[in-house]
């Protein structure tokens, strides 16, 4: 019987360091793809889990098209600066130089971080917003170039606001919330120059009102009641002041973004 309980003890201890061994493989063995998971759910439109937060295809969209964005924006920008005999269109030009330099540098180290396969040349329709600029006529050119390219932010900011509400992905919503600031800022600077045609965009985004019901078009000659303010009652303080102070002015000033290139994968 004691070489029959000692022979159990021995397995016993053989088992126990077998099973501390391979505990961290067992334990790692979801993860051990993490990697390649992420990659082929970039492409099959699959959410991951990352450690900053899910990572979902709406998420994934909005890192590539912060990309596609300066990858036509920024060389549009730099052909105005040489064609352009308007201040105001050369600063709007310089606006997109910088804004998108700075976008497109915090694009890729999200996709570093977060292993999002990125373009190289911008799409088709891009492709054709820059043919349509460099075969605009001299006397055309300031037009095209500012509706152009101030259509084209009209239409990414509501996009922008959508993932910025609904992502759970912490790089994701500071890319929105960073992203949402220089969009503004272009808009702002783009309306500056004088050139948009703000009948033509609200034809093309025309649509089904957002208040069917209400409210009723104002009656000329009639006022109607004065709203009671939106204010805090009792001893509520109230410090801060709303961003943007100036009107006309949209705040970018933040920190610089990190060097893509110092980023690895999941770091």
């Amino acid at each position: 019987m004691p070489r029959m309980n000692g022979s159990i003890l021995v397995g016993l201890a053989i088992a126990g360091t077998i099973g501390a061994l391979a505990y961290p493989v067992v334990y790692s063995y979801p993860h051990r793809d993490d990697a390649t998971k992420a990659a082929a759910a970039a492409l099959t439109g699959e959410t991951v889990n990352t450690q900053w937060g899910p990572l979902t295809p709406l998420d994934r969209s909005l890192i590539v098209r912060v990309r596609l964005a300066g990858l036509w924006e920024l060389p549009a920008g730099q052909q105005a600066m040489q064609r352009s005999t308007s201040a105001a269109v050369k600063e709007a030009a310089n606006h997109l130089i910088v804004g998108h330099t700075d976008l497109d540098r915090r694009a890729r180290t999200i996709s570093a971080q977060l292993n999002v396969p990125l373009p190289s040349v911008p799409n088709a329709q891009q492709q054709g917003f820059l043919k349509q600029m460099t075969e605009a006529s001299a006397a055309d050119y300031d037009k095209v170039w500012a509706n152009l390219l101030r259509t084209a932010h009209g239409k990414i900011l509501p996009d922008i606001a959508t993932v910025r509400n609904l992502t759970r992905n912490s790089l994701v919503r500071q890319l929105c919330s960073d992203t949402n600031q220089t969009v503004l800022d272009h808009i702002t600077i783009l309306e500056k120059t004088g050139q948009i045609d703000f009948e033509a965009i609200a034809a093309a985004a025309a649509g089904p009102s957002a208040s069917p019901t209400g409210p009723p078009p104002p009656v000329a000659g009639v006022l109607p009641p004065a709203a009671p303010p939106v204010q805090p009652t009792g001893n509520t303080p109230g410090k801060s002041k709303p961003s943007p102070t100036t009107p006309g002015v949209v705040n970018t000033n933040r920190p610089a973004a990190k060097d893509p290139n110092s980023v690895v994968q999941g770091g």
